[in-house]
Formats: C-alpha cells, structure tokens, sequence
C-alpha cells in the first residue's frame, strides 16, 4: 500500500501537535542571593508584583525589574534558596484569603493560621493591591464610630470611614486606646481587624489574650508579622488586613481597621528598597515611602452602599517630635490625629490625649445631637486651663475669674480620665458631660468627680430609666429631657452629699 507525502506530512503534523504543551512556562536561574532579596536571570516577561515560585518551594515577589535581571523578595526566611535555583512565573499576583470564616482566627501575612485552629476556608482569594473607592461609591462620613473613650468621643470624634491617626511617644497608650476601641465594638456589628507589624511576640500574646478574655475575639481578625518575620511579611501585612477589612465593606458591613504601627512599616520599606539599590532621600527613606501608605489609608472610607471602613493607623514619635518625615507623611494623608502626650501619661492623666494637638477633620457630622450639645465650650474651658496652668507654675498671682477656670478646668481633666477596659455608651458619657455643663460637679471635690458622676449614670438607668432610653432613642436632648436631668442632678446631688 502506498502512502501519498501530503498524509505523511499530516501525521508528522498531528504527532507534533500532541506532544507539544500548550503553553510554556518562563523560567529563570537564580544568580544572586542575600539579606532575603534574590536577583534572577532570564525572567523577560515577569512583570512588577508577580509572584515567583522556586525549586526548593520558597515563594516570592517581584519588587524591582532591571536589565538584565530582576530583584525578588522571598516570602519564607526559613525554606533557603541557592544560586543556580530554578525560579518560574506563577502569572498571578499575591493574593490573600477573606471571608467571614477569618473572623476569631490569626493569621501571618501570606494567609496560613497561626492560632493552631485548623485551615481557614476562606470564602475566596482576593489580590492584596486594590484600587481606592472613587468619589462616585463614597458617601459622606455622618455616622459615628463609638470607641467608649469619653475624651476621644466628645473632643476628637471618629466617624465610620474615617482616617484617625494615633500618634504618641513609646508607652504612651496608642495600643491601649485601640485595643478599648475594639472591645466597645462588641454587640454593634462593627467587624475589627488588627494588624500587628514588626511588634514582639509577647506584645501580640498579650492583646490576644485580653481580646479573647473581653470575648471580642469573636468579630476580630488578627494579622500578625512580628519582627522575627521577614521583612516582605511585615511589608505586605498592612495590605492583607485592608483586603479583609475591604471584604465587609463591599459587603454593606461596617468594619474597623488598626495598622499598629505605620512607623515599623516604612522601616521595613526602607530596608527593602536599600536592598534593592534605590536612591535613599529624606531620613534614608525612597522617594516613594508617601505612596505607600497613601495607596493603603485611601481604600478606607464609606460606601454608598451603607457599607464602612474606618482606619485607625499608628504611628511611634521620639521626643514628642511630631515633624519627622513619617508622622507628617501621615497627618497630610489622614482625616484628624490624636495625638498622646507623655508629660500627661506620667501625671496620671489616661487616655493621655493632648486636646490642643488633638484634632479631627470631621468634627462634628460624626456626632450625635446630644453630645454636640454638651461639648460646644468644652475644648476652650480645657485651652484656657492649660495656659493658666503654665502662669501658675511661675507663681503669677492669678485673679478670683482666673481661679475659677483653674478650678474648673482640672474637674474637666479628671471627668475625663477614665480607666482601661472601661468603655461609656454615649447615653453615660452625655449624662456625665451634662453633670459638668451644668455645674453640678463644682460643689463636688475633686478626688469625687469620677465616683459622683458614674454613681449619677446608675441612679439615672435605675430610678428614670425612661429617660436613658429616650436619649439613646432620640440621640437628642431635647428642652424636656435637659429639665427633667436637671431636676434628677439636684435630687442625686442631695442624696451623695447626705451619704458623704
């Protein structure tokens, strides 16, 4: 039987076809390794943020594309990776879980638990870089985030979607306020998401351990990269809890996100992008170090879906120094800051908020009626005490009008005080505030003011607890609701003094 050549082309041709793979895969050699930071050949078409697997199962991401090869930063510090290692495109960028099954769970920057709880079962894989909202899917931010702190809540209000930045010396409280934060959530259908970066091990331990014990464990996710971690995990860690917080926005939930601390982030910037050769500018940070975080606090806001995501991002100070390149970075790109005072975290005064240096840009619109109206003279009384305080000091002698705003002032600071892990409704905090407006706390001493006032809160939920609800009801205190706390106050007050 004779085979004509047009056949045995067309077998030739079939044969090929079915051995050859549809697609190829890009490899590459690995011709320098070092400090967490690989440089491959022969990777043409990687592009910029690809993720990398290798031969020895490390992964990493691509950071800096050169001529003739590209700079890879490795995900593991443990799996080693050698020179001459096959490195292969993946076609994918770095992606991390989300989904509701996150919540009460710790997870590390690249998505695997922590907590010994088992797999996660995220609901999908969502890519950690996303574009910002536009102005179209926002909505105004008019609606107030709680955080139980009465200094914070009257003076400084945060609103749901907002941008607060907590800024303070070292063990000056900044942790302490967002851990209160996030406990006075509970019940409010608030989810958190608190991202632990380039913080110790036992620090973290620790936060857990109290979240845990308050039972707000529950509706928080815990990202962690501690400082034993590389430097990648810390780099990216901050971008994985905004993709989190970002999975209940969209979903019309409203959800809270703290980036603890801002200052170990651009550290970690600043170390990768030395690494990568980049040209050092301000303090040795790259040029680029206020898109970093302006890409990250800008995807939180409020959507016209109902939906919210309120940023709380940390930043560590020295020396009360708040013009060093970071922090100012920060206070251009967020919506207020709040910023501690050491000076009055030594004298006792906690949250040691300095309300003078305090400010938030929404200011009011995230207020309720009720506390509006209590709070309108509250930060002047405190500025004018603060600068009669310093005359004091050098023993000016002060006048009788004078006297008396120091008197009153130092009732304010101490109405404010308030202890950790003790959080305010805002009913409690408008019916204490009340209590000093309507200076019902000058004739009370000034040891007594804290005791007098949340005596006054539970003898007015016990006795007229109608007039609790309409408050917490109406968020207003209305002409009838001020006569009748009025006439409460003058009752209570017989009552305190009699029993003292």
């Amino acid at each position: 039987m004779m085979l004509k050549s047009s056949d045995l082309i067309s077998l030739f041709q079939k044969s090929l076809g079915q051995g050859m793979p549809e697609k190829l895969d890009e490899i590459g050699i690995v011709i320098q390794v070092g400090d967490n930071i690989c440089r491959v050949h022969g990777l043409k078409n990687v592009v910029f943020g690809e993720l990398v697997d290798f031969e020895g199962g490390n992964k990493g991401i691509v950071l800096n594309l050169d001529e003739d090869y590209v700079s890879i930063f490795l995900l593991d510090i443990h799996l080693p990776v050698n020179e001459l290692e096959v490195a292969k495109r993946t076609g994918s960028v770095f992606k991390a879980p989300v989904g509701m099954s996150l919540l009460g769970r710790v997870i590390d920057a690249t998505g695997k638990p922590l907590d010994g709880l088992g797999e996660l079962n995220p609901e999908r894989m969502q890519p950690v870089e996303q574009v910002a909202p536009g102005i179209i899917e926002r909505s105004p931010v008019n609606e107030s985030l709680e955080t139980g702190m009465m200094v914070i809540d009257a003076l400084v209000p945060i609103g749901r979607g907002q941008r607060e930045l907590i800024i303070g010396n070292r063990n000056s409280g900044k942790s302490s306020i967002v851990l209160d934060t996030i406990l006075h959530q509970k019940g409010k259908g608030v989810y958190c998401i608190y991202v632990s970066i380039g913080q110790r091990g036992a620090s973290l331990a620790k936060i857990i351990n109290t979240l845990q014990e308050y039972g707000a464990l529950e509706y928080t996710v815990i990202v962690s990269a501690d400082a034993s971690e590389a430097v990648l995990k810390q780099y990216l860690a901050p971008y994985v809890g905004c993709v989190i917080g970002e999975y209940f926005m969209n979903k019309g939930q409203n959800a809270l996100i703290v980036y603890d601390d801002l200052s170990n982030h651009a550290i970690a910037y600043r170390e990768m992008s030395l690494l990568m050769r980049r040209a050092p500018g301000r303090e040795a940070y790259p040029g680029d170090v206020f898109y970093l975080h302006s890409r990250l606090l800008e995807r939180a806001g409020k959507l016209a879906n109902g939906g919210s995501l309120t940023a709380l991002p940390i930043v560590q100070i020295q020396g009360d120094d708040i013009t060093s390149y970071i922090p100012t970075n920060l206070i251009s790109i967020t919506d207020g800051q709040i910023f501690l005072d050491s000076h009055l975290f030594n004298e006792g005064i906690r949250p040691a908020v300095n309300v003078e240096l305090s400010v938030s840009r929404v200011g009011g619109a995230a207020q309720t009626k009720a506390i509006k109206k209590m709070t309108r003279a509250l930060r002047l009384e405190l500025a004018q005490y603060h600068e009669l305080l310093d005359f004091a000091q050098f023993g000016t002698e002060l006048d009788v009008v004078a006297q008396k705003k120091l008197e009153r002032g130092a009732i304010a600071v101490e109405l404010l005080k308030q202890p950790q892990f003790v959080g305010y409704s805002f009913v409690d905090q408008v019916l204490m505030l009340f209590l000093l407006k309507e200076n019902f706390l000058d004739s009370i001493g000034k040891e007594q003011v804290n005791n007098f006032a949340l005596q006054f809160v539970s003898y007015v939920k016990a006795v007229y607890p109608e007039v609790y609800e309409t408050i917490l009801e109406t968020k207003d205190f209305s002409q009838e609701v001020d006569g009748k706390v009025k006439e409460i106050a003058k009752e209570f007050t017989k009552i305190f003094v009699t029993k003292s």
